[in-house]
């Protein structure tokens, strides 16, 4: 119960979250995804342009990474990235960050952001585990 109190407050006191394979928090672990480079990056691309009042700033098919930014309700950057790890398995990780005006935390928003992009990715590709090689 007090892990979970503290990973509560954890995340509530900062403006950033980001992802990655060996996470402590097993929810924010990189996702991986039975499907091409290619068709990863294309769901990517298409699911961070569907976000409220979101445009891609940057898109480097090359080195695998997508850089968002919102600009209606709480704005946010988000920078995704593909990683092709075998021929039909891919794996992403997202960081984001909110901009914050008055204080230098966003209660919880970029967790959850983050969250939601894995969920709904996770709808439209075949899901395959988080933290595979951790």
């Amino acid at each position: 119960m007090a892990m979970s109190m503290w990973k509560t407050l954890k995340y509530a006191f900062t403006n950033h979250c980001e992802t990655r394979e060996n996470h402590e928090d097993e929810e924010l672990r990189s996702h991986y995804y039975k499907a091409t480079n290619r068709a990863v990056i294309d769901a990517v691309k298409e699911l961070l342009s569907s976000l409220p009042g979101a445009e891609l700033v940057s898109v480097s098919e090359e080195r695998g990474e997508i850089c968002a930014q919102t600009r209606r309700g709480k704005k946010l950057f988000i920078v995704a990235t593909v990683i092709s790890v075998r021929p039909f398995e891919t794996a992403v990780d997202f960081s984001a960050t909110t901009e914050t005006k008055l204080l230098p935390f966003d209660f919880g928003h970029s967790r959850a952001v983050i969250l939601d992009l894995y969920r709904k990715l996770d709808a439209r590709l075949p899901y395959i585990g988080s933290g595979l090689n951790s």
